[in-house]
């Protein structure tokens, strides 16, 4: 493909070199720059893309894409300065696989919680009405019905469109994915082309990279922004930040909410462990899925779908069939009669969202044990703040373990307790080995009480010290229900 071609759309400010040459690759990756490739030099979290160029050119890069030009360049080399080499490695690879979004009707979820619930139950719902589509989330990605093992909430640029491209290519029609914040920060998504986008809410999470609420608000507000004005813009009323998302944007502009008047109004009518009966727009139907904050990812899904050109009167019958996606609100029942729940919860917000859904269907004669971490390696302003939530909502608490990653798990557990006031430190048991903190919930744990596990939900794996070891909070907490039957 012409470099001319890859380029396009893009604002260059100065090449240096053959401006006609053909490429057979790109990568931002010098490791993987072989012989014809165009290297984009990205300046990354930990390593800068620029320090790499003369690799890139060593292994028979032919073109480099950079915002600082080389002090030394090489005959035969074409130079292209840009100014933000991030953003252009976005378009070029939208350009390189053929703008696949464009074929497809694109639309991004993002906010802090929700994400993955949202699109993976927009896939399943477009899917079983008949029509072929794609679905990038945290958990997996899929084209049309084939599963791709997911290991980003967000793929990088060239990856994700060789991803929609395969879409294209098996004849998808819709796409539905997960928009993180580091990927509209790092423009990881630029040069895609959405029919859509959706905020659910913005809570505490992320802030080892963002730094401040503002900078993490202002990332999902900039998806919105850049939503073209064939598209639309559907977010929650109930979040603060919602009406923010709105500001700027060109998309069609469309609400949903269960505490405010929207577009997409809800109200939980009834609420059980196997599901609540739910009101839109004045219409009931009972769904599968528990809590407000389901009720609240129902309606966006409702609002998507009717923006989508979904059949009004098919769409809550389609409604009342989904379940959950792995990993959220996931239920473990034990043949002793007590109720197990696994959750990906992993910020305050959301856990107290569970937490708050568990207390409001529980008769209160049970003992709810909520067994919890906080992963290493990130954001350590809330782990306090995750404890006080667990104890503040439960009536016993098992710290423990979750991904410590390259920290001290105790020291993790030590900064959770800073959250905890001392009246209801006997509430609170501090258990590092989780496959040990799970059992010892399951011996604590009387018939009709309930056990949360938070944090890991679909993950099946903990890393520890940089290694993944196999860890699947659904069988471990089945397996000890097993044990002690």
């Amino acid at each position: 493909m012409k470099i001319k071609e890859i380029l396009a759309n893009c604002n260059l400010m100065e090449i240096e070199g053959d401006k006609d040459i053909d490429i057979l690759d790109m990568t931002f990756d010098s490791r993987k720059v072989k012989d014809g490739s165009l290297f984009f030099a990205v300046r990354g979290t930990q390593v800068d893309g620029h320090d790499y160029i003369d690799k890139a050119v060593a292994q028979g890069a032919k073109a480099i894409v950079c915002e600082k030009m080389p002090k030394t360049k090489t005959d035969g080399v074409t130079y292209i300065q840009v100014v933000n080499s991030a953003y252009v490695l976005g378009v070029a690879a939208s350009n390189f696989f053929g703008n696949p979004s464009r074929e497809l009707r694109l639309v991004g979820v993002t906010g802090t919680n929700g994400k993955t619930t949202i699109a993976t139950l927009l896939y399943r719902l477009f899917t079983d009405a008949g029509y072929s589509c794609g679905l990038l989330s945290t958990i997996e990605n899929i084209i049309s019905r084939e599963v791709i093992p997911s290991t980003h909430t967000t793929p990088d640029p060239l990856e994700l469109n060789a991803l929609l491209q395969k879409m294209v290519e098996c004849g998808c029609e819709y796409a539905f994915m997960e928009v993180s914040s580091h990927s509209v920060d790092q423009d990881r998504i630029a040069g895609l082309h959405f029919a859509g986008g959706i905020f659910t809410n913005l809570t505490h999470d992320h802030l080892d990279y963002h730094k401040t609420m503002a900078n993490y608000r202002n990332a999902k507000k900039k998806f919105f922004d850049n939503l073209p004005d064939t598209a639309f813009a559907l977010t929650n009323l109930d979040d603060k930040n919602g009406a923010v998302m709105l500001q700027n944007t060109r998309a069609k502009k469309l609400s949903y909410a269960l505490k405010h008047d929207a577009d997409f109004k809800g109200v939980v009518m009834e609420s059980h462990f196997d599901g609540m009966l739910l009101k839109v727009n004045g219409v009931e139907v009972f769904t599968q899925l528990v809590g407000g904050f389901n009720a609240s990812n129902l309606l966006a899904i409702y609002g998507a779908a009717i923006a989508l050109g979904f059949n009004k009167d098919e769409l809550l019958v389609e409604i009342s069939k989904l379940h959950g996606a792995n990993g959220r609100f996931d239920m473990v029942h034990s043949e002793s009669g007590i109720v197990g729940i696994v959750d990906y919860a992993h910020t305050p917000d959301a856990l107290e969202n569970v937490l708050t859904t568990i207390n409001d269907v529980r008769r209160h004669k049970e003992t709810l044990i909520t067994v919890v971490g906080c992963g290493g390696n990130r954001d350590t302003t809330k782990r306090p703040e995750m404890a006080a939530v667990a104890v503040k909502l439960s009536d016993r608490v098992i710290l423990t373990s979750d991904n410590p990653r390259n920290e001290d798990p105790d020291e993790i557990i030590r900064q959770m307790k800073a959250g905890i006031a001392a009246e209801d430190s006997h509430k609170v048991l501090s258990i590092t080995n989780r496959h040990e903190a799970i059992r010892t919930a399951v011996a604590l744990a009387k018939k009709g009480d309930i056990i949360l596990v938070a944090g890991k939900g679909h993950e099946n794996y903990q890393e520890i010290n940089g290694i993944k070891n196999h860890f699947d909070d659904k069988e471990e907490l089945s397996e000890a229900f097993k044990e002690a039957h």
